[in-house]
């Protein structure tokens, strides 16, 4: 059988020369427009991991337009019954694989879930909105409505935290109780108020501004169940494994909330600008130098 030289040309050359050519052409299109599976995915994860600068309090109460941190403190029961979840955990955007793969930016509806990062990003900052007609700057209070809503890190859209009762499909995947989710409308699902720790003062702190980096309870409005935090649950993210974030009010003996239901609104440190208030050591009691 006669051999061809390296230069020859033979099949369909030219229909495999011209295809080349448009896959590389899509190729360059594709680069410059951004919409390459690996810039989408760098924009998002740059997006969601940019560090945010917290809002600083100056009187010690949370306002609206102020951007926190939801933060579930470390409790006890978390360390013994399950030793590798103590610590305490912040409330985050759950961008599942999928998304990650095929989404430009944040798409609702989109799961939330607790993380073990206390550094403020743009997946577990929140910004403090009004629903009822409150001002930007004014105190928020025991007992009056409120939003929050996250940008991710984005600068042109907008999610809102919000649960429904549970139904036969909706439902949080892991516990079977009243899932937890961000949404892109307002409406009676978004609305959250905030109630005092200590449930045989409620009735007294009721329209008592609300202080900030201190422990209450965030209730639903509309079902009119705590935001919690089980720490038995836990789901698989895109950043790895984190634990899922459910509305269920969970009382102790007494018919007082449990440790689950905590969360502190975590405002910013106004002595370091990209740290908060739980990296901020407490005041030392000086010692008396007159002997």
């Amino acid at each position: 059988m006669a051999a061809y030289r390296p230069g020859v040309l033979i099949g369909n050359w030219k229909e495999d020369a011209c295809l080349e050519e448009d896959r590389l052409r899509d190729f360059m299109h594709k680069r410059e427009q951004g919409e390459l599976l690996i810039q989408k995915i760098n924009k998002l994860q740059d997006n969601l991991l940019k560090k945010i600068q917290l809002s600083v309090s100056k009187d010690g109460f949370v306002h609206f337009g102020d951007t926190v941190m939801l933060l579930n403190p470390d409790n006890k029961s978390s360390v013994e019954n399950y030793p590798g979840v103590c610590g305490s955990l912040t409330l985050a955007i759950n961008v599942d694989e999928i998304s990650m793969y095929s989404a430009k930016s944040l798409q609702a509806p989109c799961g939330v879930s607790a993380v073990k990062s206390v550094d403020p990003v743009g997946r577990n900052s929140f910004c403090i909105l009004s629903v009822d007609g409150g001002a930007v700057g004014e105190p928020i209070r025991f007992g009056q409505y409120f939003g929050l809503g996250t940008t991710g890190g984005f600068s042109d859209q907008m999610l809102y935290l919000a649960s429904d009762h549970k139904s036969f499909i909706g439902f949080a995947k892991k516990s079977y109780l009243q899932q937890v989710f961000l949404t892109n409308e307002l409406s009676y699902l978004t609305c959250w108020q905030a109630t005092f720790l200590d449930p045989q003062l409620r009735l007294e702190y009721e329209g008592f501004p609300v202080p900030a980096n201190s422990k209450m309870i965030i209730t639903h409005c509309h079902t009119n169940r705590s935001l919690a935090v089980p720490r038995n649950f836990w789901t698989r993210s895109y950043f790895g494994k984190e634990y899922e974030v459910i509305c269920h009010t969970y009382l102790d003996s007494h018919k007082a909330e449990e440790d689950k239901n905590y969360w502190e609104i975590v405002t910013g440190n106004p002595s370091d600008e990209d740290g908060t208030m739980i990296h901020r050591p407490n005041p030392q009691p000086r010692r008396d130098q007159k002997e």
